[in-house]
């Protein structure tokens, strides 16, 4: 081997220092670039066929024709709250003890299994979600034999039904089904007065219901999202879940006098609120984009950090003005969409839906015997 000379070591120096000048560029420029929301930005509905916790009084069943129209229109997925109760057996005429909890009853879970595979074929991605789950939901309406945050059983029955539905989905690419733990959780001073006290869960016991429950689904799908809502009914982030790899759930209601005007379940006294605008003053508020942008920041910071985000619903209930939900609502998927969230619009069909929502100040078009609200569909294709 020819020793180099003078020259040539430092021609190969020179190299080697553009070299290296050049992948320290490369390294600090995308360094700079801000991590993208590592989660699909997915665009659909929530499909409440198995919301309630008595089948017999559920909604009518999404039929094939309504899936057919969602990937038509332009969209990719569809979130399924479930209550528990509709698809577990026990003696109805009394509240359900804990023993039951168990009580899976397969033909009721076929039904949901059959639906998930109905949108898969329209190339439609399912995100089951526990709407009620054993021992909490974020709406009074059913007797809880225990309470998720206070009881073990509890706990363990939670996670029970997530092992049986990741057992069910084991052989479901992650491109067609996600898992989104509990809807909206907080603490309530009585789990079956509505209008009860509720705060935040303490951030080290949430972290144990999605630690146990993401670790039961991983065992089946170790590969698919798993998506935790937000603390305080949604409304926060989690920051003491950040490392488990789990994606966070927020929702578009914000501010309730709009999303939720004259909402029973959510208002008290429905006939003294202040008429709701979009911008401008209501009650002692001035309600502004700027308020959505603030809303969003810690979940924009989120993605940021590798973290991924989806606002898992959305919308606004029928008695709000039209034009004043319009308004709002542009505002606020135009945010989403600008920090690369998607969406699920509560609902597709009923009083928040673009089907058949009962507003009395829509012009609806008549769609194949339903009323279709054109303006809400139009907008939700432009986001």
């Amino acid at each position: 081997m020819t020793n180099p000379t003078r020259r040539d070591f430092l021609l190969q120096s020179a190299s080697l220092s553009a070299g290296l000048i050049a992948t320290s560029s490369l390294l600090s420029s995308a360094m700079a670039q801000p991590l993208k929301n590592p989660m699909p930005r997915w665009k659909g509905f929530n499909l409440l066929d198995f919301f309630s916790p008595d089948p017999a009084k559920g909604r009518p069943a999404t039929t094939e024709e309504h899936l057919q129209w969602i990937a038509d229109w332009g969209f990719d997925f569809i979130r399924l709250p479930m209550a528990y109760p509709s698809y577990v057996q026990f003696d109805r005429s009394r509240p359900i003890r804990i023993p039951e909890v168990r009580a899976i009853d397969t033909q009721a879970t076929d039904r949901i299994e059959q639906l998930a595979y109905l949108a898969h074929k329209h190339g439609l991605h399912v995100s089951l979600n526990l709407h009620r789950a054993p021992g909490f939901c974020v709406n009074a309406g059913f007797i809880e034999p225990y309470n998720l945050w206070q009881d073990a059983q509890a706990m363990e029955d939670f996670v029970y039904h997530w092992s049986f539905w990741a057992k069910r989905f084991a052989q479901t690419s992650s491109k067609k089904i996600s898992f989104d733990l509990l809807n909206e959780p907080c603490t309530r001073e009585d789990m079956n007065d509505q209008h009860s006290r509720r705060g935040p869960i303490p951030g080290e016991l949430y972290r144990k219901m999605a630690l146990e429950a993401s670790r039961a689904i991983r065992t089946h799908n170790p590969d698919h999202f798993v998506i935790a809502d937000g603390n305080n009914v949604g409304s926060t982030i989690i920051p003491e879940i950040t490392d488990l790899n789990i994606a966070q759930s927020c929702r578009g209601y914000n501010p309730g006098i709009i999303s939720h005007y004259k909402a029973p379940w959510v208002f008290k006294d429905t006939d003294n609120l202040p008429e709701p605008k979009w911008p401008g003053q209501v009650g002692d508020k001035y309600l502004s984009r700027a308020m959505l942008e603030a809303q969003y920041e810690p979940w924009i910071a989120l993605t940021k950090q590798g973290v991924g985000v989806h606002c898992g619903e959305c919308g606004c209930f029928n008695k709000t003005p039209h034009a004043v939900f319009l308004a709002w609502f542009e505002d606020l998927l135009d945010v989403l969409k600008s920090n690369g969230i998607g969406y699920a619009l509560w609902e597709f069909r009923g009083s928040f839906g673009i089907l058949d929502s009962g507003r009395e100040d829509v012009a609806y078009e008549d769609w194949h015997g339903h009323k279709l609200d054109r303006k809400l569909l139009d907008l939700l294709r432009k986001y």
